[in-house]
């Protein structure tokens, strides 16, 4: 019986969360924004300078900035800025989808990553919530790639080792290491809330309409989960999901704390923390 059941959520891909250290699912999950919060990414946005110049701004930088950006002039590195440059998030977009595999592997390691890496090798649910417009799919490559060539303190073998608890329980063993792999990235979520539609200068609405959908898609499986008598008290917090969502920047955190205090109330599915500046803290 436990094990047709276990058995049916695998295949529904429905049951993949971490363990903890007694083999028993440990019910967290994860949610990142991607730069200066995974990954110090090198992609610039394109300003223009009073003298009609085109100069590149970095993310960080661009935080800190973007309420005034064509607004008001400032000074960036011995120019003064005056606005945006035409097609300026070029680098963010589609177009800029082969470079974005590209400096995802060259980049600088952000104040999320141990986290990250945490929720990759212990086989736990995450979603993606950028600013970016990229291709979703190219998204999903990139933390493809980062899994099989083991980055930066991510094991793939640790990975496959968490993958196949449930497959072992479930007495299906059919199933190839890369057939795995495949499986568990088709359950992670990726939203570039910028792709297709959205604006990459005020993208906090995007993020909350793409936290709001994971909210809902963990609590679908925690639900389920839960229905199984056998778990039951296994689960360290009742099979109420936790959800950790980390963001650089102090807007779009404002803005997901609003929505959780408006719709959520006192029991807040989500804990934030701001990475503004290379730290990490709860807000």
């Amino acid at each position: 019986m436990i094990r047709s059941i276990l058995k049916e959520y695998i295949e529904e891909k429905e049951l993949k969360e971490g363990f903890d250290d007694a083999g028993r699912p440990d019910m967290k999950y994860y949610a990142f924004d991607w730069d200066d919060n995974i990954m110090m990414m090198p992609t610039k946005i394109i300003v223009k300078t009073e003298d009609g110049n085109e100069i590149g701004i970095s993310t960080e930088d661009f935080a800190e900035y973007r309420g005034i950006l064509g607004k008001e002039p400032f000074e960036y590195n011995g120019e003064t800025v005056v606005g945006y440059a035409e097609n300026p998030y070029r680098n963010f977009t589609t177009e800029g989808d082969s470079q974005f595999i590209v400096d995802a592997m060259i980049a600088d390691i952000g104040p999320s990553w141990d986290d990250f890496v945490e929720a990759i090798n212990g086989g736990s649910i995450f979603s993606i919530i950028t600013a970016r417009g990229h291709t979703p799919s190219v998204l999903r490559d990139a933390v493809y790639n980062m899994i099989m060539t083991n980055h930066k303190g991510i094991s793939k073998e640790e990975l496959l080792s968490n993958l196949k608890k449930f497959r072992e329980i479930a007495g299906d063993d059919d199933m190839t290491d890369e057939d795995l792999i495949e499986k568990y990235l088709d359950m992670l979520r990726f939203h570039p809330v910028t792709y297709g539609e959205g604006s990459a200068a005020n993208p906090e609405e995007g993020k909350i309409k793409a936290l709001r959908e994971f909210i809902s898609y963990v609590k679908d499986m925690a639900s389920k989960l839960n229905q199984r008598a056998f778990f039951k008290n296994d689960v360290k917090n009742n099979f109420v999901p936790q959800i950790g969502f980390s963001d650089d920047d102090p807007g779009n955190i404002e803005s997901i704390k609003s929505f959780l205090d408006k719709e959520y109330k006192d029991d807040k599915p989500v804990k934030t923390y701001l990475t503004k500046g290379g730290e990490k803290k709860e807000v």
